[in-house]
């Protein structure tokens, strides 16, 4: 190599080695410090590409989680205060049974009497505060309800099972326990009525399970997502350490080599000394 002022060779190498040994340093902590190695197009268009394209499935799945888990907190109120319903069904039950032993004191009936169409009557508030997330499935009026089951726009449909506690009313006089007759009446109507409930109990249980079903399997089809982006842009944040030290390492030695190469020149005075 000839011994020139005008060019020095052994500057302009270790210039290009100290920054490519800097550019790779550079992306090095990129992906230490994001976790990723694939940040943007410009270290690898089509992964990052198709990273995007996964990135959109995710969080399409999980809005349709959103909804499915939604969906089924009004499942789970609305079983709920059904299964409350039919609780107080059983106790209604009991007085009506008991409302039709003709040896009850007119003093009895009128205490059994009053406890039975006041349980009605709580029958009727709980069912008219079934309305979690302001859907109506139990009361008169009741619709059915739409939910979103995944990414495609498929839907489960949740019909209503009206369990109205009016109906115990039945529009018929003399439905209370005032006599042995009325009591009978009313019994017969009351078992109507339970059977209606446990109808509708299976029929939202059914439903409950469907939605919670469809949750978990969209939840496998994430889990899948994110581990397929994972593989495709995570970094190895092992291998990436010890790329760091050992490109630190690199960069001293790059910056000492373009020192001596700096001082060449000098060396060249002592040939006029």
């Amino acid at each position: 190599m000839p011994n020139s002022i005008n060019t020095n060779t052994g500057q302009l190498v270790a210039l290009r080695n100290l920054s490519r040994v800097n550019a790779t340093l550079e992306q090095t902590q990129d992906r230490v410090s994001t976790g990723l190695k694939v940040i943007g197009p410009k270290d690898d268009a089509s992964n990052f590409s198709i990273a995007q394209g996964i990135r959109g499935d995710i969080k399409a799945h999980q809005a349709v989680q959103q909804g499915l888990s939604q969906a089924s907190g009004i499942m789970a109120a609305v079983i709920a205060g059904a299964t409350t319903v039919s609780d107080l069904m059983m106790e209604m039950k009991k007085k009506a049974i008991e409302g039709t032993d003709p040896s009850l004191t007119a003093t009895q009936r009128s205490i059994l009497a009053a406890d039975f169409l006041q349980l009605r009557d709580l029958g009727d508030t709980i069912v008219d505060n079934i309305r979690p997330g302001g859907f109506n499935l139990v009361d008169n009026g009741a619709t059915a309800m739409q939910v979103v089951s995944d990414t495609q726009g498929n839907t489960i449909t949740v019909q209503p099972q009206v369990i109205s506690m009016v109906v115990l009313q039945f529009g018929l006089p003399n439905t209370d326990l005032n006599s042995v007759a009325n009591a009978q009446q009313a019994l017969g109507i009351v078992n109507n009525a339970q059977t209606s409930i446990q109808l509708a109990l299976g029929a939202f249980g059914a439903a409950h399970k469907q939605i919670e079903s469809q949750m978990k399997f969209d939840k496998f089809l994430t889990d899948a997502l994110e581990e397929g982006l994972g593989s495709l842009v995570d970094a190895d944040l092992g291998k990436e350490s010890a790329k760091l030290q050992a490109l630190q390492v690199q960069q001293q030695l790059s910056v000492q080599a373009l020192g001596i190469a700096n001082q060449h020149p000098q060396t060249l005075l002592g040939l006029f000394g």
